[in-house]
């Protein structure tokens, strides 16, 4: 048998992604990827269907772990924690191998906390910034987790809780970049983080119940403008001016990633060297050695997973040929939150050697369960030239290994929920959450006597 894709390991290699990738040279942020390589051959991906049907999603473990050497090796002056931004996929198996590449945990809930510390993480390598304190936040700071207040209140309950606690401040600072203006979390108009101009306001509150802030955090969006970001940067740097106990700056993630060839992909190379620059710099002026924290999700796993599905049919009118998949929204709502691109292949069981302007569209009983939507627009339709396909032909939803598993319309048409599947090293196939039952779709209905 093949390896996950030799056609993409070699693509990747060709753009400095494989041995040797430290090297290579860039001239911008940004370069070109030729993603659009299926994840899986043929044969793995007809062997997967037989073994664990459909849909179900597939992650590779080498992808895996290349993500994470190429973010562990981020320029950085006086040491880098790269934490992965657990709820881009928060699989225990997907934990368990970012733990073992060395990578540390970015939480944004308290269940993902327990989460991350049922994978085999310890307490002080899991940072939680969460628009929600969870209820025992207390006691997860006792027991060592790192905790960044995102908001002048939560500021005021942790110092009730634990005066002269260590702790994290997290400023908006000021304004924001993402891939969509529903990824974008910085500015007037987002509600993450305490306002860069409250700084005095968080030292004086910090200050009445003996806190020590020892981190600064900012973080600006999913799919970030790396020069927004560089600028970003050199603005948290000024905050972490204002508190001397600061000994770590945390810069969030974003980073674009490519998943289809019209889209440009951050080169972390070129992203942290002014960074590393900025924090030298920083360490002349102030006589402090800042640690450098990233949080990045998306870069980690989005190319690294894919949504094998099959087709159920095909339906033309008199304008459009319609694929339909038993997959959709339930497992891939980007398309239909944002208007997200992702690459399509098909395995035709036969070959006709035609291509045919299609609009494929999941399962849901809902128009914008819309998967070739326009790029932004989740509810303009978009045909792409794909090969002519039949029902019973296999397709492969590329680049959903991030916020797709943890972010879709679970149960929707109470469909279950579908397993997931990691491919080893070896290319052995190890099924890493099993399909839903029905029984467990209803486990916690509870129907009043007498209905």
């Amino acid at each position: 048998m093949r390896k996950l894709s030799e056609a993409r390991e070699a693509s990747w290699a060709s753009v400095g992604q494989g041995k040797g990738w430290k090297g290579r040279a860039h001239t911008a942020s940004f370069f070109s990827v030729p993603v659009e390589t299926p994840l899986l051959e043929p044969e793995l991906a007809r062997r997967i269907a037989a073994e664990h049907g459909t849909p179900c999603y597939v992650y590779s473990q080498a992808w895996l772990e290349l993500q994470a050497a190429r973010m562990l090796a981020f320029p950085h002056a006086y040491g880098l924690t790269v934490r992965f931004a657990m709820k881009a996929c928060p699989s225990a198996a997907i934990l368990r191998i970012f733990k073992k590449a060395g990578l540390h945990i970015d939480a944004s809930s308290g269940w993902e906390v327990h989460r991350a510390l049922r994978a085999g993480f310890e307490p002080a390598q899991i940072s939680l910034s969460t628009q929600e304190l969870p209820d025992d936040f207390a006691e997860l700071l006792s027991r060592g987790v790192e905790i960044n207040a995102c908001s002048l209140e939560q500021l005021e309950c942790i110092g009730r809780a634990r005066a002269g606690h260590a702790i994290g401040l997290r400023f908006n600072p000021g304004r924001g970049s993402g891939g969509t203006g529903k990824t974008n979390v910085g500015g007037s108009d987002s509600s993450f983080g305490i306002w860069y101009e409250w700084a005095e306001q968080a030292a004086a509150i910090a200050a009445t119940h003996r806190l020590r802030v020892v981190r600064i955090h900012t973080h600006i969006g999913s799919g970030s403008d790396p020069a927004v970001w560089q600028q970003v940067a050199d603005a948290s740097l000024a905050l972490v001016g204002r508190f001397p106990s600061a000994t770590i700056l945390n810069l969030g993630g974003g980073y674009k990633v490519a998943r289809v060839s019209t889209e440009k992909e951050t080169s972390p190379v070129i992203v942290g060297a002014p960074v590393r620059a900025a924090f030298e710099k920083f360490a002349a002026e102030h006589g402090r050695k800042l640690h450098l924290e990233i949080e990045p999700g998306t870069f980690l796993v989005a190319n690294a997973g894919g949504v094998l599905a099959s087709v159920t049919d095909v339906v033309r009118t008199d304008q459009r040929t319609f694929v339909k998949l038993d997959s959709g929204m339930t497992e891939i709502l980007r398309p239909s939150l944002y208007g997200a691109q992702h690459p399509i292949t098909f395995y035709p069981v036969k070959e006709s050697g035609s291509m045919v302007d299609t609009v494929v569209v999941g399962h849901c009983c809902e128009s914008g369960d819309l998967i070739t939507c326009a790029p932004g627009d989740a509810e303009t339709i978009a045909p792409r030239r794909l090969p002519k396909v039949v029902s019973g032909d296999l397709a492969l939803i590329g680049g959903t290994g991030a916020y797709c598993a943890s972010m879709s319309a679970k149960n929707y048409n109470s469909f279950p929920e579908a397993p997931e599947v990691l491919v080893g090293r070896d290319q052995a196939v190890h099924l890493i959450r099993r399909r839903q039952t029905l029984d467990q779709m209803l486990a916690n209905e509870v129907v009043p006597e007498g209905l």
